[in-house]
């Protein structure tokens, strides 16, 4: 598997946000966003096998573990032997992806979080794995403007999601804007600033 770094933060996005976290950031990624603030994952990385990430992640400590990108789900079954693990172990898992790949082999060892792809990306995800989504999952909309926000909520619309749903700003965009659609338009959706980047923290 291609590791691009483990480490350990405060999680600053989805359902745990706030929460110590030890992150597990794969290397390589089958999109290239406009806005991606990950490019060093995109390529590279680290061969490390499941027993070696496990030993790393350990050394560090901590029960709550983000499985991240680039796009985690490339790693195939290497990388489901070694959730099933972590599971085994005890730990508490988030996987984020960007919803191009099948996760439901995944589901019952961890929560998903689908990124699902707005215009200002320049990218698309499939949208029809939103109907995978559980109540122990959530939606992630990284929203740049207005055309975005419209876009998410005919998805929101058009596909009825079962778990939590999160607009979250590029960084530099118009939060505040972005809030007011949210209240204007009644959507289902928390507004989510990514906390990581307010502490200055990875």
């Amino acid at each position: 598997m291609k590791v691009s770094e483990i480490f350990r933060s405060i999680q600053g996005e989805g359902l745990n946000q706030g929460r110590p976290c030890t992150f597990i950031r794969f290397a390589g990624c089958n999109l290239r966003c406009s806005w991606c603030d990950t490019p060093q994952a995109l390529s590279g990385g680290m061969e490390m096998d499941p027993d070696e990430v496990t030993a790393c992640v350990s050394a560090l400590g901590g029960s709550y573990l983000c499985i991240t990108g680039g796009e985690p789900l490339l790693q195939g079954r290497p990388l489901l032997a070694l959730v099933e693990s972590l599971a085994r172990h005890g730990y508490m898992i988030d996987i984020e992806t960007n919803g191009t790949m099948d996760f439901t082999g995944f589901q019952d060892h961890a929560s998903i979080c689908m990124d699902v792809k707005c215009p200002s990306s320049g990218e698309r995800s499939d949208l029809t794995l939103l109907s995978s989504i559980t109540g122990n999952d959530s939606v992630k909309f990284v929203v740049r403007d207005l055309d975005d926000c419209r876009y998410a909520e005919g998805v929101i619309e058009k596909y009825p999601v079962a778990g939590e749903i999160f607009f979250s700003p590029v960084e530099g965009s118009d939060a505040s804007g972005i809030a007011r659609f949210l209240l204007d338009h009644d959507i289902p959706a928390r507004l989510q600033l990514q906390l990581h980047k307010i502490l200055g923290m990875t």
